[in-house]
């Protein structure tokens, strides 16, 4: 008996089934420390909702992913203070882990990915956070408290080594504690792909990905709560990724701060499109 949650995809039931599905999919609705557009707490819905509307075969893998069963699990709805949420989505993210299964987390705002980062860090041995983001997140705390979606890679550096790709807007106190070799700011980017070599010789045995859609130029994807101006293109991210995945082992990601506009799906299938995509590489058989 399958579940009736609405499924990443609408997979059919012989691929949707917790037990034999290889990915889990958690949505993690939350929107508690947002400081400008409210709306993320609708994106984890609005990107199963489109991700209906894709096609099942990746042609540039030549794949077809979903058949190594993906699994839609209950959203995480705890929303009182963004320290519960955390250690919430911290035990979710374990016991998936403990059940050796492929996990992606959809935000909600970047704050959920501490707790995740945290329960990752504890299951693999040298592992490094890729961070696709306009923005670096290093503030040590922000209004109040230290797990602000300003301050998720500030939690991650306290578990793992961090790089960032695509930034271009920080506060001065970040820009003073970032490491400069491990940002990779849009401005200097751009213009051609060798930097891309510099992020794969500082990857280590195990990467994690939290993709802020913000990373993206808002003329492609503009329904985020704080976007960008001269942010990265959909090509040259699918150049990256797919480098990173051939280089070293991907053990999970979360996508994250899609803000739905009424009217405008575009940006809610493009992040579905996008994990499809990822999952598409990871999993691709190579030969």
């Amino acid at each position: 008996m399958i579940e009736e949650n609405p499924r990443f995809g609408e997979v059919p039931d012989e691929y949707a089934g917790k037990e034999n599905a290889q990915i889990v999919i958690l949505p993690v609705p939350y929107d508690g420390t947002s400081t400008w557009l409210k709306g993320a707490d609708k994106g984890p819905e609005a990107i199963i909702d489109a991700s209906s509307a894709m096609w099942y075969y990746d042609i540039e893998t030549e794949t077809e992913v979903y058949k190594k069963g993906i699994y839609t699990a209950d959203a995480v709805t705890e929303n009182r203070s963004p320290e519960l949420m955390v250690d919430e989505v911290y035990r979710r993210t374990h016991d998936v882990l403990e059940k050796n299964k492929f996990l992606v987390t959809l935000g909600g705002e970047h704050s959920i990915s501490i707790g995740v980062i945290k329960a990752f860090a504890e299951k693999f041995e040298d592992l490094t956070v890729l961070q696709f983001d306009a923005h670096l997140d290093l503030m040590p705390e922000y209004e109040g408290t230290a797990n602000n979606h300003a301050c998720i890679m500030a939690r991650a550096k306290e578990h793992c080594k961090v790089i960032h790709v695509g930034i271009r807007s920080v506060d001065i106190v970040e820009y003073e504690n970032a490491e400069p070799d491990r940002v990779f700011y849009a401005h200097q980017i751009h213009e051609n792909d060798d930097w891309m070599d510099k992020v794969i010789s500082l990857l280590t045995k195990n990467l994690y990905i939290t993709f802020d859609l913000d990373a993206f130029d808002p003329s492609l994807l503009p329904a985020t709560g704080t976007p960008e101006p001269g942010g990265m293109g959909w090509y040259q991210v699918m150049k990256l990724l797919k480098k990173v995945i051939a280089s070293t082992n991907v053990v999970g990601f979360d996508v994250v701060e899609l803000c739905p506009r009424p009217g405008d799906r575009t940006s809610d299938y493009i992040a579905a499109k996008l994990i499809y995509k990822l999952l598409s590489y990871k999993f691709e058989e190579k030969k």
